[in-house]
């Protein structure tokens, strides 16, 4: 059953691979200055599977190492994106390697964020994506580019076969070329006229019809379209 947040207040998962390192920081968000609550918290992936359940939050925090192994969170945001399409994920590493980096985003993540960063960054972090926002420093976004360009993905063939306008509705594409522009959620349902849900709602939908797993990926396709479109324009008539 899911608790009462105020309006405003952002609600936060956390997981972490000790009882102790996830009791700390969701005291220290439930304290803190910024509209954060922490509705629950887990250690293994089973506890977060079943508690996201119970309680849904609007993020995540998630660390790659649960008690149940070493990349066991990244194992499971998948699964969490699944199961909570309106539910952000942010993993939390203590250091930034290529592996980690890349497989989180692919697997849905919408932020990375080094533990060493101050609480401050974090909380801003929990807002950010929460608004629709992808969080990655310089040095971790080119990662993620780098394996998106070399990484052969079902949407690159669906474009290259041409078959890629005929996955999305007029409304589905002017979304996707809006991400791909870095609008946040709240910016494209004032553009669009829709509300925040319907936008996660379209995005959510797009996702799984293109086999893309975040906005950075979507934004990847639009620019591959787009270039696809400027090389090949239409024909024209007799």
């Amino acid at each position: 059953m899911k608790k009462f947040i105020e309006p405003g207040v952002v609600s936060v998962f956390v997981a972490d691979r000790s009882r102790m390192a996830g009791q700390l920081m969701a005291t220290a968000l439930r304290v803190g200055p910024y509209s954060t609550t922490v509705v629950g918290s887990a250690v293994t992936s089973a506890e977060v599977i079943s508690g996201l359940r119970k309680t849904p939050a609007d993020v995540v925090l998630i660390s790659p190492f649960l008690a149940d192994g070493p990349t066991a969170g990244l194992k499971i945001i998948r699964e969490v994106r699944s199961s909570n399409p309106e539910t952000d994920v942010i993993v939390l590493i203590d250091a930034i390697e290529r592996a980690i980096v890349t497989e989180a985003f692919q697997s849905g993540a919408v932020g990375i964020l080094c533990r060493d960063e101050s609480f401050e960054v974090l909380c801003k972090c929990i807002h950010a994506v929460h608004e629709g926002q992808v969080w990655a420093n310089s040095e971790t976004l080119r990662m993620v580019l780098d394996a998106l360009t070399q990484m052969p993905r079902a949407i690159n063939l669906q474009i290259r076969n041409g078959k890629s306008g005929k996955l999305l509705t007029k409304r589905e594409e002017d979304l996707v070329h809006l991400v791909a522009e870095g609008l946040t959620n709240r910016d494209i349902s004032k553009q669009l006229n829709l509300s925040e849900h319907t936008v996660r709602n379209y995005l959510f939908r797009i996702f799984n019809k293109l086999g893309t797993a975040n906005r950075l990926e979507l934004a990847v396709y639009a620019l591959n379209r787009r270039e696809e479109n400027q090389g090949n324009p239409p024909d024209s008539e007799n």
